[in-house]
């Protein structure tokens, strides 16, 4: 993720057409794949989808949506916060109690990334500022910090296997703190990683080994064991990596760019769709992973906006200091710049998640 310090301040669903056996197969299937895109979908800001409306959560940056309807989203404070459908939240788990920080000025907490693990029951909370992973019940709250990094971690996801992967966008210490991965968005390096913490016997690996480097700010990651590939967000780089994955070695192989995007989280909706956040286009992106298609799902960006960040992408490219330009004025209305979203189940709401004080709500 963007790193907090910045930008608080600054800061298929149908499958691909089925051939039919005869000479008009070329044209039906385009005429389905039309159909398809059309049933994609896609929505406009209002001010009501803020949630929830008394703008009471601290930076949530991530989040996932349970059954019920319920969500679990960062909180910088505590690390994670419960919210309820009517948009009341309490602190969840006892992230203090397994060994997350925040002390500010000192010692910001840094929550970020969240995943579920297979089989629901529990998720795995990353921190970006201090390099933990933490294992927490879905249901009690009961916390563990199951890995404790050298660099921060950005997000972790746990694959069938037990083993977990993660990304760590930057070269930054616990000590080094926020100001290290300012560096890497202010002039983007290429210090960032793809590691994997392997699982044998029920147990994690004491050392996790890295799986890629040099990525520029590697940031979101999604697993498609079904299919046998893995996305990673490089987001100063303004791609998202696709590779061939053997979960049992834990290696990649056959990398390409899938798309060319400043990917911030990612997340597949089992039908076929990876969904992309992007920070610096303030928009939820779909892209059909069987074809490539992407479909803008959600966009809000002036033309005032949009020249002020092409203006930021300009002097990244060329190494030059770029951060006076992310103010609050990138994103209003939104409540922060986009980082990520949450996909309910069974159609219910997708959600904005970002680096303010709320989310925003699209209903399905």
């Amino acid at each position: 993720m963007i790193p907090t310090y910045c930008l608080n301040s600054l800061l298929a669903l149908t499958a691909a057409a089925t051939l039919v056996a005869c000479s008009d197969a070329g044209r039906d299937a385009a005429r389905s794949a039309d159909e398809a895109t059309e049933e994609l979908p896609r929505w406009s800001f209002a001010q009501e989808m803020i949630f929830p409306a008394d703008r009471s959560l601290v930076r949530p940056e991530d989040g996932i949506a349970l059954p019920d309807g319920r969500l679990i989203v960062t909180d910088q404070v505590h690390g994670l916060r419960l919210v309820d459908t009517q948009g009341s939240s309490t602190p969840f788990g006892d992230l203090a109690g397994a060994g997350y920080v925040h002390a500010p000025p000192d010692r910001n907490g840094g929550a970020n990334g969240i995943s579920l693990e297979p089989d629901g029951t529990h998720l795995l909370l990353a921190d970006i500022h201090h390099g933990g992973i933490y294992r927490v019940d879905v249901e009690s709250g009961a916390t563990e910090r199951v890995y404790q990094h050298h660099y921060g971690v950005n997000t972790a996801v746990r694959d069938s296997l037990g083993s977990i992967w993660f990304t760590q966008s930057t070269a930054n210490s616990s000590e080094g703190g926020e100001a290290r991965m300012w560096a890497a968005v202010d002039v983007p390096i290429s210090d960032g990683a793809l590691l994997r913490l392997a699982s044998a016997d029920g147990k994690l690996a004491a050392t996790a080994e890295v799986v890629v480097d040099s990525l520029r700010y590697a940031n979101g990651l999604a697993i498609d064991e079904q299919a046998g590939f893995l996305y990673v967000a490089e987001t100063t780089g303004g791609r998202v990596l696709r590779y061939r994955v053997d979960l049992t070695s834990g290696r990649v192989s056959e990398r390409s760019v899938f798309a060319e995007i400043a990917a911030d989280n990612l997340e597949l909706d089992g039908a076929g769709y990876l969904w992309v956040a992007s920070p610096l286009e303030n928009a939820l992106v779909m892209i059909n992973t069987a074809t490539g298609e992407s479909h803008t799902a959600f966009q809000l960006q002036t033309p005032a906006q949009q020249a002020e960040l092409a203006e930021f992408s300009r002097r990244g490219d060329a190494g030059i200091s770029r951060m006076e330009l992310i103010t609050p004025d990138l994103w209003i209305p939104l409540p922060g710049i986009v980082t990520g979203l949450i996909v309910s189940p069974s159609g219910g709401p997708v959600y904005l998640t970002g680096l303010g004080d709320a989310l925003v709500r699209l209903p399905r």
